[in-house]
């Protein structure tokens, strides 16, 4: 598996903090914020390859966030985390372009292999976009 980036998303300080140090000792590129307007922030300037974003935060919620995202960086892929209660607001981001969804708390190699799926389907969207950029070249030749 090729080295990806990671961005966290999550206003759980402590959560946010554990989860970095066991991402990073598994050799991840690992960057961590605590809103979705950092996150926005964070997207703009280093584009990580995959987003881990929690659903309820204060400020702009993960939905929100999730709908932003989208719009500046599509073919970042978003894994949403969600506690038990907010199951419904986890199928919405589904809809509106989440990869996947965990539910807090989660196991973390079931995140592993969530994230190294999320980035094997990045890395094949943008295969295949650079694929047709070069056939459209090919037939302007």
């Amino acid at each position: 598996m090729d080295e990806f980036s990671v961005l966290l998303v999550d206003d759980e300080r402590e959560f946010l903090e554990t989860l970095m140090k066991r991402l990073k000792k598994r050799n991840l590129k690992v960057t961590g914020v605590g809103s979705g307007e950092d996150a926005l922030k964070v997207l703009k300037e280093t584009p990580p390859d995959v987003v881990v974003l929690d659903v309820r935060m204060d400020g702009m919620d993960g939905i929100q966030t999730l709908r932003e995202i989208k719009k500046v960086r599509p073919l970042v892929e978003v894994i949403m985390l969600t506690g038990h209660a907010n199951m419904e607001v986890a199928v919405e981001g589904m809809e509106v372009g989440a990869f996947d969804y965990l539910m807090k708390p989660m196991d973390i190699d079931e995140l592993l292999y969530k994230l190294e799926d999320a980035y094997k389907r990045k890395t094949i969207q943008e295969q295949k976009i650079k694929h047709l950029e070069e056939e459209k070249k090919l037939e302007g030749v």
